[in-house]
């Protein structure tokens, strides 16, 4: 896997090119007007509207360059039904005697509360390539913890 690539849904790819969009068009400038006003206020140094909007500026003007590298980097997951976990599977998996579901998506869209791991982390690293019925094991702060993988989808 080339670490330049991000692998994303397409709705995801398309949320991030929309605060891209909002962020060139419309935060950006209102950011540009307020230090133009916190300017014409005199003294800078003693500015606190001055100084908070040049760091708001930088912080927006670097997650546009964030964003632009990422949505030129993404790769579009496309869900594949060979049988075999990859970027896009959902499967469940049995740990501890209880059953667990578990989406693999690219590391921008992770959100473990929903399921959602990310190929990169431990866990979705040693499901990646695996089929129903495997067993892997993973290294967790509370030691070592297998899970079956139950089905594929």
């Amino acid at each position: 896997m080339d670490d330049n690539t991000h692998y994303l849904s397409k709705e995801s790819l398309e949320d991030l090119k929309k605060e891209q969009e909002t962020l060139r068009n419309t935060s950006i400038p209102e950011i540009a007007k307020r230090i133009d006003e916190a300017k014409q206020q005199g003294d800078l140094s003693e500015n606190a509207e001055y100084h908070q909007a040049r760091e708001d500026m930088a912080w927006a003007q670097g997650r546009v360059q964030e964003l632009e590298q990422i949505i030129n980097n993404a790769k579009i997951i496309v869900k594949q039904n060979t049988g075999t976990v990859s970027v896009g599977s959902t499967i469940q998996v049995e740990v501890n005697n209880k059953v667990k579901q578990y989406t693999i998506v690219g590391p921008q869209e992770i959100n473990p509360a929903k399921g959602l791991i990310s190929n990169e982390s431990p866990l979705g690293e040693a499901f990646i390539g695996r089929t129903a019925g495997d067993v892997v094991e993973v290294k967790t702060p509370s030691g070592p913890t297998k899970y079956k993988i139950i089905e594929v989808k």
